[in-house]
């Protein structure tokens, strides 16, 4: 029988697993030795490694990276928990220009491993200030590396390479996975290489491409074109930086249409990046018809009625991609049944 973790679970057992073999790794943040350990992810932690491993951090995000960097340089591996990745926003001088830069300029004679734990996603009442995904951002900066798993899996094999990295890692966790996304995790210490993509589903007639939680609602939006006879092949590409193009462009190169969805806004997104890389392999040898959705080009509403209409769904996706596949010509919506993880949600506090 196959061992089952939650997401939280999975982040929880790298982090452990890799504090125990190396005492260079220690844990920072605000809340990450409070009494919900952030979704769960460091419950127990602090008493288990001590105050000095894993400890409470100012509200002062822009200072408290500055102090993780400097471990960083000094011979430490920390790990860096923001809540919301908002609030990098406060720290972007210390991410793009010491983090990602130091290595470089001092000729490769220093290192800077340190993974940048951050929470984003949907969940009505965050508002505008706390819900934004900005991991295109840091897609754009050389240096920095930038993963957003999806699968418990990928989550602690992402983590435990993303730890043991000489680099800056952007460590992405939608708040919808925590919890609800669950799945087979091996006990023992393994790793997920960078760049590297996962089919998740294999189909012929469109290829869709998620990000972070996204992933789950193109597997649920394959599932309803399946009662259409449109086969969808599904890909998560965990890493967004560096990214692995080959996968897709097969896929696309197999299927002729791609459908990116972003969990974030599409202006200069990582879906545009991946739209941008797609053409430029295929020019003068293949057309392929293109889409992209992701967050509404407004700011994130604080409702739940209207965070429904923000944010993309599997029946959206399902329709956009029956669109596509019919040349925009004809269109359809399967029946709208929301979510398990958003109608058990309770709210963000």
């Amino acid at each position: 029988m196959q061992r089952t973790l939650t997401y939280a679970e999975a982040i929880h057992e790298a982090i452990e697993q890799e504090m125990a073999r190396d005492p260079s790794v220690i844990v920072m943040g605000l809340g990450v030795d409070d009494p919900k350990g952030i979704y769960g992810t460091t419950l127990g932690l602090v008493k288990k490694f001590g105050p000095e491993r894993v400890f409470d951090t100012p509200l002062s995000e822009d200072a408290m990276t500055g102090v993780a960097i400097g471990m960083s340089l000094a011979g430490l591996r920390p790990i860096h928990v923001h809540q919301r990745m908002d609030f990098l926003l406060l720290a972007m001088n210390q991410l793009i220009n010491i983090a990602a830069k130091s290595r470089y300029m001092y000729g490769g004679t220093v290192s800077v491993p340190i993974v940048v734990r951050s929470i984003i996603g949907r969940s009505w009442g965050q508002g505008a200030q706390h819900s934004q995904a900005l991991h295109a951002f840091f897609m754009h900066v050389p240096g920095l590396k930038v993963v957003a798993p999806t699968t418990p899996y990928d989550a602690k094999g992402c983590l435990i390479q993303s730890i043991r990295d000489d680099n800056p890692v952007m460590f992405i966790e939608h708040r919808m996975l925590h919890k609800y996304q669950k799945g087979y995790v091996p006990e023992e210490r393994y790793t997920v290489p960078f760049g590297r993509a996962w089919v998740l589903a294999e189909g012929d007639d469109i290829t869709l491409v998620g990000i972070s939680h996204m992933v789950v609602e193109c597997l649920r939006a394959q599932r309803y074109l399946e009662e259409v006879r449109i086969s969808a092949e599904v890909i998560d590409p965990i890493s967004l930086s560096p990214l692995d193009m080959d996968t897709i462009a097969e896929s696309v190169r197999k299927t002729g249409k791609l459908l990116v969805v972003d969990n974030a806004w599409t202006t200069c997104g990582a879906s545009a990046e991946i739209f941008a890389r797609v053409v430029e392999r295929f020019q003068g040898q293949k057309e392929v018809r293109v889409h992209r959705m992701g967050f509404e080009p407004v700011t994130c509403p604080t409702t739940r009625n209207l965070e429904d209409h923000f944010y993309p769904s599997a029946q959206r996706i399902a329709s956009a991609a029956y669109a596509l596949v019919h040349d925009n010509h004809r269109s359809w919506t399967p029946v709208y049944e929301e979510a398990p993880e958003i109608i058990e949600f309770k709210g963000p506090f």
